[in-house]
């Protein structure tokens, strides 16, 4: 049972883990590359400032 109760915790922490960097990813990378996605993107189109 003890064996049991490492994996659980093993695979709570896994979980936490990758939600973290999920919440990262969207919190703190996504805007940026959005961004300069949309940059390129009026450039190619030529619809920009």
């Amino acid at each position: 049972m003890k064996a049991a109760t490492g994996e659980l915790n093993l695979t709570v922490i896994t979980l936490i883990a990758i939600g973290l960097v999920i919440a990262f990813f969207t919190a703190v990378l996504w805007p940026q590359i959005k961004i300069n996605i949309n940059k390129q993107w009026e450039g190619i189109t030529g619809h920009g400032d």
